[in-house]
């Protein structure tokens, strides 16, 4: 009897059942599934139309891809001497600056009331999250009025300038630094004599990298792809981002059709450094919470 349960892997005495099977949740399984589709749909129809010319944008199946797409790329290099190039450097210059600005700010905040106990600590953190609350529709017209005053509208600050704080950066700088920077890290560094700002940027900073490497990408993204406040602030449309850019050409294609190979084109490579910038960072998310402090 001992051999026949040494064949068969059991023990005597032990009940032999069916092995169990492993279930698979369907239902949110199709549900990210289609999630998945409705937010790719909309970028597989911008990559295959850039690929078409006028005529076949309009007269081909939606899905089949066209072969003007080198045209496509000469006629937006062209275009008004390349003032698509300007826009785009305009975004990165917006996005670049405004997210690292951001990002910094949102670092100190994050940091200061994580860290230190003051009175009223509570209420700058619930008016924070009031701020993030805050469409950001409603500020637009205040700010523009705000930065008229100061004579600064039309200019790369009255679009910069309102980026600086976020609420939301500082917020998610708060949440992560209570959980990354232990106090008694930050006691050590006290009782060693180190004054709270090489204790912020030596032990704490490195701590928060990953954190603020996220920051930094959601409003490089939200910056980028920031239409309403460049749209009040802005007249000069050498001074436009590319939101607004790829808008005025998609007014002006009511007219001439022919624009909207170029406003399709150019969403298209718009997304390649939005891309690219995920791609670059990404590897910062896997980084262990005192990898930066044990480094430095």
């Amino acid at each position: 009897m001992n051999a026949l349960a040494a064949r068969t892997n059991t023990t005597p005495g032990t009940a032999q059942g069916p092995p169990p099977r492993r279930r698979i949740a369907l239902v949110p399984t199709v549900t990210l599934l289609l999630g998945a589709l409705y937010c790719l749909l909309p970028v597989a129809w911008v990559v295959i139309a850039a690929t078409k010319s006028g005529r076949e944008l309009f007269s081909t199946f939606t899905f089949l891809p066209g072969s003007g797409f080198a045209d496509n790329l000469r006629d937006l290099n062209t275009y008004r001497d390349g003032v698509y190039w300007r826009w785009m450097g305009n975004s990165a210059l917006y996005a670049g600056l405004g997210a690292l600005l951001s990002t910094a700010v949102s670092a100190c905040g994050g940091y200061a009331l994580a860290v230190y106990r003051f009175r009223g600590r509570e209420t700058v953190f619930n008016i924070l999250l009031a701020g993030v609350l805050m469409p950001p529709v409603i500020l637009a017209v205040p700010q523009y009025l705000l930065l008229a005053e100061a004579d600064l509208t039309d200019s790369y600050v009255s679009v910069l300038l309102p980026l600086v704080l976020s609420p939301y950066g500082v917020y998610l700088s708060r949440i992560y630094a209570t959980a990354a920077v232990p106090a008694d890290v930050v006691e050590a560094g006290r009782m060693d004599g180190a004054g709270e700002w090489r204790i912020f940027t030596r032990v704490a900073l490195p701590m928060m990298v990953p954190g603020l490497v996220t920051v930094f990408l959601f409003q490089f993204v939200a910056v980028w792809n920031n239409f309403l406040l460049p749209y009040i602030m802005l007249s000069d449309d050498e001074k436009f981002p590319i939101t607004l850019g790829l808008y005025t050409l998609l007014e002006q294609g009511a007219n001439t059709p022919a624009l909207y190979t170029l406003v399709i084109t150019g969403a298209f490579l718009a997304v390649v450094p939005l891309i690219a910038l995920f791609l670059v960072v990404q590897r910062f998310w896997s980084l262990d919470l005192l990898s930066g402090a044990v480094k430095s």
